[in-house]
């Protein structure tokens, strides 16, 4: 009898049931007012999967083996999944495996530094990048070139006059331009288009962190237009509803074709003796030693999902819940919202909303919804630092006193703010449960008695801590 990979049975897929596949739907967890059931507003960080998505990792499981080489059965099963999983990452961003090549990397931040690392960037070389980026979008450039950045007005949106003249002040000079898809603090999405344009009517190419865009809006790299493609263009599967990780590199194969592989090791080469190694083709050449290949299965399964569900269904509602929650926040006097915060606005951003409450360390506002309320939200400045302290208008004084304080460790008072993140499965019920929070809190309706931790600026109630062992444990 024949052997056959079988997919677990199919659900049928829609956002109305989309909050009932979630894994850990109903989870309740313990908070200071006794059992609730868990609200995750965390989603800009790392998605939660949804059954379909763990049902075909259960499915694949059974089958595990490692890629490449391997002459069983079960090896050569998952080399087979292992490359459908690059194909539907073609698909899913329009790639052209003619010109170009689908990478594996652990995440974002390892795929833009593998390709700063990779690209042919000589001193005094400018990479012009935006005051919006996240860290990883900023670090990796420094170190191998002069980082220039474009200005954001007070909204947080990138300046279109300011990269205009920058473009025209360093001219070829520039050989990069990388900018984020669209902000982790403000949800603005850039016009993506017009960056391609403008960047390479100049001479120079395109890279885009999509990492906070994928998931929420269809990204096309349009490789076969040379004014509006996507040069290169990385994101993560953990902001997609794909557990274990992986990031996903896409860019000219010429350019990993070229030099030295980043890292080196088992499954880069085609020869090695005691003298020389001969590296083989990419994507091989850039995938050292053993991959995630549970997390690429994972991902491949994501991106059918999203394919299922279909881009219109997605951002209609997630646009809704946007415009709800700005409605209802922009009520609360005491709350300010940073970026745009117009409820009519929100079919063009995404339902990623940073807020502070007047009177309350952001800090603490997001541990009150934690141990308060077991609702989960983020709160600092989400690994983009300069953009959070250019909308909070930090003064330069301002800065130095934080860099004072971070340098003796002490992170009790650091700006920032409150974000929460919606995600697929989020409705406006559990947005209401937000809303009555932060209402408690601008009242001034809380436990009494927070402490802060200096060290970590982490606030928690005086004499309560979570139990974990009740939940979880090896």
């Amino acid at each position: 009898m024949p052997i056959t990979l079988k997919e677990p049975p199919k659900r049928r897929l829609s956002i109305d049931s989309l909050p009932e596949l979630l894994v850990g739907h109903e989870t309740v967890v313990p908070s200071l007012h006794g059992p609730k059931k868990y609200i995750n507003f965390d989603n800009a960080a790392s998605t939660p999967t949804f059954k379909p998505i763990a049902d075909t990792v259960m499915s694949f499981l059974k089958w595990y083996s490692n890629v490449h080489r391997g002459t069983g059965y079960k090896s050569q099963l998952s080399s087979w999944a292992f490359e459908q999983a690059r194909d539907l990452v073609t698909e899913f961003v329009h790639a052209d495996l003619e010109k170009q090549v689908v990478i594996f990397t652990k995440n974002s931040t390892e795929a833009i530094n593998k390709l700063s690392h990779r690209l042919p960037i000589q001193k005094g070389d400018i990479i012009l990048t935006s005051m919006m980026e996240h860290h990883s979008n900023e670090l990796p450039w420094r170190r191998v070139g002069v980082v220039q950045h474009i200005s954001v007005d007070a909204e947080g949106r990138i300046i279109k006059d300011d990269f205009e003249k920058k473009l025209e002040l360093y001219g070829d000079r520039i050989k990069y331009v990388a900018v984020t898809a669209a902000s982790n603090v403000t949800g603005h999405i850039n016009d993506l288009d017009y960056f391609a344009a403008k960047t390479h009517s100049i001479g120079a190419k395109l890279i885009v962190d999509a990492a906070q865009l994928v998931a929420h809006r269809p990204v096309d790299m349009k490789a076969d237009d040379p004014v509006h493609g996507i040069d290169f263009l990385v994101f993560s599967a953990h902001k997609m509803y794909a557990p274990f990780g992986i990031g996903v590199l896409v860019g000219d194969k010429e350019t990993f074709i070229a030099g030295d592989p980043q890292d080196v090791g088992g499954g880069v080469v085609d020869i090695v003796t005691l003298e020389e190694a001969y590296w083989t083709s990419p994507p091989d050449k850039e995938e050292a030693g053993t991959p995630d290949i549970v997390g690429v299965v994972a991902l491949g399964k994501a991106i059918k999902l999203i394919q299922s569900l279909g881009w219109d269904a997605i951002i209609k509602h997630e646009s809704d819940l946007a415009r709800y929650a700005l409605e209802k926040l922009n009520k609360i006097s005491e709350v300010t919202i940073y970026g745009d915060k117009n409820p009519a606005n929100a079919s063009g951003r995404l339902g990623v909303i940073a807020f502070n409450i007047a009177g309350v360390p952001h800090n603490l506002g997001s541990a009150i919804l934690g141990f308060e309320g077991a609702i989960g939200v983020r709160s600092g400045c989400f690994c983009a630092q300069p953009y959070v302290k250019s909308l909070l208008q930090l003064t330069c004084d301002q800065e130095k006193t934080v860099e004072e304080r971070i340098l003796n460790r002490d992170r009790s008072q650091l700006p920032g703010a409150i974000r929460a993140s919606f995600g697929l499965y989020n409705t406006k019920e559990e947005i209401d449960e937000l809303i009555e929070m932060v209402k408690k809190i601008a009242g001034g309706d809380y436990h009494p008695f927070y402490v802060v931790d200096k060290e970590s600026g982490n606030y928690a109630p005086k004499d309560f801590k979570f139990d974990f062992n009740q939940s979880f444990e090896f």
